[in-house]
């Protein structure tokens, strides 16, 4: 089972936002029947077995088992993730688009930027697993608190003159079998937990 599935079919998409297919994939972290799935979501067994099918058309659950009882079999699944991300792909021509939103200071091109993380970070891993191979990726997260606006405008300054100057020293536009990589930092207030 992996961490996190990225979805970019738009039917896969809308077969695994159904809430009662959620509800089946949420309880599939273990192998488990129709039967079993039934009574731990409060549906029949046929319900269940409806969901079932839609969910292994789109590759969202995966039959892992059979047993017997008496004259019966009875087929297992899991899910094929822990959890899915919807890929701005799944929406074609409706999904988000750096290049799209002029203002790089806005929340909309931050939205729009990590949507790019989505779906290019997605594909290539989907074909890093097809290819059984590792996907290089670096990721960094941490907070910050700022005093004031002008210690977070005075970081802002600091940390894209810090971006430049290491880009300047580790890039090389001509280096032979070298491969680009996209690097974005981002900064957004954390939300409030409800109180």
């Amino acid at each position: 089972m992996l961490d996190v599935e990225v979805i970019e079919n738009p039917a896969t998409a809308a077969v695994a936002l159904d809430p009662v297919r959620g509800r089946l994939l949420a309880s599939l972290g273990e192998p488990a029947s129709a039967a079993t799935l039934a009574t731990r979501v409060g549906l029949t067994r046929q319900k269940v077995n409806y969901h079932l099918r839609a969910l292994e058309a789109h590759g969202l659950v995966t039959l892992v088992g059979e047993r017997r009882w008496g004259g019966l079999t009875e087929r297992l699944f899991a899910a094929t993730a822990a959890s899915y991300v919807v890929s701005p792909d799944a929406l074609g021509e409706l999904a988000s688009a750096p290049g799209a939103t002029p203002d790089q200071l806005s929340s909309c091109y931050l939205i729009a930027l990590a949507a790019r993380v989505v779906s290019e970070v997605g594909g290539l891993a989907r074909r890093a697993r097809k290819a059984d191979k590792p996907l290089a990726t670096l990721a960094l997260d941490t907070e910050i608190r700022f005093r004031s606006a002008a210690e977070r405008s005075a970081f802002a300054d600091d940390l894209a003159n810090a971006v430049a100057g290491l880009v300047s020293r580790y890039h090389d536009e001509n280096a032979p079998g070298s491969r680009a990589h996209r690097l974005l930092v981002a900064a957004h207030p954390v939300p409030r937990a409800p109180s």
